[in-house]
């Protein structure tokens, strides 16, 4: 059923309301329009001198709402009636009737608008009117994949012929997140990729997003394999995998050496090594071989030179703390067993949940929460409990040990947490912006943002809970402590508990569709039959329906993208002349990512968005910035790359010690949030002296066979000892600060941890 405007409008104007920010107050008119909130006032000072002002203007989409409170006049404290907004842009209002019963068709109204739309369609972004000049704009043509993936040389004859476009995923049938256009090793056929689909969660198989233009080497990214209690393998799945990191073994030492077992596979090949869990799929001597002069080559990395290839050693990333991984086993899912994949490393990097990441914004906005009635700065306690830059430094982190690995040591990467839209793409895209100068233009950033956010299936609706929530809106003398409409109830003793086990109670809840409220799984309960002999259809991965009345999922939203934006303003603070945008920049996108006046981040993937017909329907988020170059243009941005020289080289890296509060997001000063630090705050969220740092890794996981722990057990944990120094030392550049304290540890206390099957 249709629901008329006038049916949700209570109250359309309200006169002499005064609306209270940072502790001042004005007195205008309050009107509310069907997609905006608007307060026009006169500034006194213009009629105090007798000359004509012009009338401001306050306005506030309903989407960008996160929290709103109505309080009833209070005859003991003589406040008038209020309703109180807290917006996802950080800025907090409150708004003082004098009657109490047009306050309350205010509330009402307001609640309508925002939580009673039920469907996206309903959203500005259908019925917004470009003005001038974003009309001459369409920022839909901005990015195309395969013109993305010419500018790699790949689907361009003659060039990078390791790689390929498949096109199993037209139709979105195979893989309904993913892209359309998967780049995949040339070697590997698409009926190969079929096979390797069912291992992986909703199919999100291991593809390319990123191909360093000098030494050819990848960053891919998936989701979870599904091993489950069974320890399932997929042939098919190390097969891709070993065919992505020997796609540079043309530029290595061992190139001459071919692994047996190993062929190309003709594109229209039908025949398979059989089920996964048949037979042993031996990447074998080669690797085995490179992995004994890696190990000796980091054991004595002080002593001599590196040779160009010799250091390789990809690199399996997950991104979830190692009990995360270990406990989706339960539930069918889990982190690859190293025994099948001898030709890499795996490192656990600890990075948490979308529901502890949402807990840290929270307890920020609680140390902002009084804004509205006073000028005070926040909470500074609150401030350094939230945990919030240790979050942001530990994803930077992340992004630099992948960036290092790639750049530096001549290596592959894969990512993966869960299901590989959330902190999957933090770390893809942060990488790469440490990576290619391409991506740190304007048109670049917003390239990547395309391509890594949203063709690779980040859920933007439910992440930013666009179409809001009940549970956001209260009555505040009808609160009651413990009440679950809190909007900001993040912290207690229990929540680590509850996110913990958030999974495994959110797997068996099958009116959870789209199955991203789950801790650390992000996917559906799948199963990976290794002993049915044959080949057998893949179960469809559950489809996303988009129903007639849309609810927001208060456990499925995170600041992840957030987090992205932040990470990437360390990154320009610190490295101001290597970035063409600037920070209004990314404040701006921050905004537009709830404003719903676009298109662009209404939708969870590349398949919705394409059955929405968004592009004719909706503008992009991209005409607003580019019809507007001037005001988002760094003006010390130096363009000039240069290998040779200090400060313009090609590859750059965060310093995650000097990771700072992003203050002009908050709606804050530098002043109010960089207050001045004596102490720094490492990854466990203990205070630590300034310039100390926790290695990224909670672990790092090798195949048991790689190392003869039998006949040689002490050369083993010397072998193991350099392999974690080594890697270890590439999760930020080297400095006198931290260039010790990387050895193995003796005990399960250390702060670092090496794990074997």
């Amino acid at each position: 059923m249709i629901v008329y405007d006038m049916e949700r409008t209570r109250i359309a104007k309200v006169e002499n309301v005064s609306l209270a920010r940072r502790g001042e107050q004005v007195i205008g008119t309050l009107h509310l329009t069907p997609h905006h909130l608007i307060f026009s006032h006169t500034p006194q000072e213009g009629q105090a001198h007798g000359a004509i002002s012009r009338s401001r203007e306050l306005w506030i989409t309903y989407p960008i709402i996160s929290f709103c409170t109505f309080r009833l006049q209070s005859p003991i404290s003589r406040q008038p009636s209020s309703v109180r907004l807290r917006c996802r842009d950080f800025s907090f209002v409150c708004f003082y009737f004098a009657n109490e019963y047009k306050a309350k068709d205010v509330y009402e109204s307001i609640k309508l608008w925002t939580c009673k739309v039920g469907r996206i369609d309903k959203l500005y972004a259908f019925t917004y009117q470009p003005q001038a000049p974003e009309r001459n704009v369409n920022g839909w043509d901005l990015y195309d994949a395969r013109k993305e993936w010419a500018r790699h040389g790949i689907g361009i004859d003659g060039l990078n012929s390791s790689w390929r476009i498949s096109q199993i995923n037209a139709d979105y049938s195979f893989s309904p997140t993913y892209p359309a256009l998967l780049p995949v090793p040339s070697a590997i056929s698409d009926n190969t990729l079929n096979y390797a689909g069912r291992y992986r969660s909703r199919a999100r198989i291991p593809v390319l997003t990123y191909l360093h233009p000098v030494n050819n080497c990848s960053i891919t990214r998936s989701s979870q394999p599904l091993v489950g209690v069974r320890q399932n393998r997929s042939i098919q799945d190390e097969k891709l995998l070993a065919a992505i990191f020997s796609t540079s073994l043309t530029e290595r030492p061992l190139a001459n050496i071919v692994p047996p077992n190993f062929e190309n596979e003709s594109p229209s090949s039908s025949q398979e090594d059989g089920p996964a869990g048949q037979g042993n799929y031996g990447i074998t001597n080669a690797e085995a071989l490179e992995d004994e002069m890696v190990t000796s080559s980091r054991s004595s990395t002080e002593e001599k030179p590196q040779i160009y290839g010799a250091q390789q050693h990809n690199l399996i990333v997950d991104a979830r703390p190692t009990v995360n991984a270990f406990a989706m086993q339960a539930v069918g899912l889990g982190s690859e067993n190293m025994d099948n994949y001898k030709f890499a490393t795996k490192a656990y990097l600890g990075i948490d949940n979308i529901h502890v990441m949402r807990d840290s914004l929270n307890k920020v906005i609680e140390a902002l929460k009084d804004s509205d009635v006073t000028p005070l700065g926040p909470n500074r306690e609150q401030l350094a409990k939230s945990g919030w830059l240790k979050h942001i430094s530990g994803i930077l982190e992340g992004a630099c040990l992948i960036a290092r690995q790639v750049g530096l040591q001549h290596s592959h990467v894969l990512i993966h947490c869960s299901d590989g839209w959330d902190r999957t793409s933090q770390l893809s895209a942060l990488s790469q912006l440490c990576l290619d100068p391409y991506y740190r233009t304007l048109e670049g950033f917003m390239v990547l943002v395309e391509k890594d956010w949203l063709s690779f299936g980040h859920m933007f609706r439910h992440r930013s809970g666009l179409l809001n929530s009940e549970k956001w809106f209260q009555i505040e003398n009808e609160r009651v402590a413990g009440d679950s409409n809190r909007g900001f109830d993040s912290s207690g003793p229990g929540k680590a508990l509850e996110n913990a086990f958030l999974s495994a109670k959110g797997f068996f809840n099958r009116d959870n569709v789209s199955r991203d409220s789950l801790a650390d799984s992000d996917g559906e309960l799948q199963t990976y039959d290794s002993d049915v002999a044959g080949p057998r259809k893949a179960s469809n991965p559950a489809r996303i329906v988009l129903t007639e009345r849309e609810v927001t999922k208060v456990k499925e939203t995170s600041p992840v993208f957030h987090q992205f934006l932040d990470a990437t303003y360390q990154l320009l603070y610190q490295h101001p002349t290597r970035f063409e945008f600037n920070e209004r920049f990314l404040r701006r996108l921050l905004y537009h990512v709830y404003s719903c006046q676009y298109g662009t981040f209404l939708y969870n993937n590349e398949k919705e968005r394409f059955e929405a017909n968004a592009k004719i329907r909706t503008r992009s988020v991209w005409d607003y910035f580019l019809s507007r170059k001037e005001q988002f243009t760094n003006p010390q941005y130096d363009p000039i790359i240069d290998d040779n020289k200090r400060g313009k080289e090609r590859l750059l890296f965060p310093r995650t010690t000097e990771v700072r509060w992003w203050s002009e997001a908050f709606g804050r000063t530098d002043g109010e949030m960089n207050f001045p630090r004596a102490l720094g705050v490492n990854r466990s969220g203990r205070e630590t002296p300034s310039g100390g740092r926790t290695p990224v890794f909670t672990s790092v996981e090798i195949s048991e066979q790689s190392i003869d722990s039998e006949n040689s057990s002490k050369p083993a944990t010397v072998g193991m000892a350099a392999l974690t120094a080594g890697l270890t030392s590439l999760g930020s550049p080297r400095s006198r600060e931290n260039s010790q304290g990387f050895t193995t540890p003796t005990n399960g206390a250390s702060k670092f941890e090496i794990e074997m099957q």
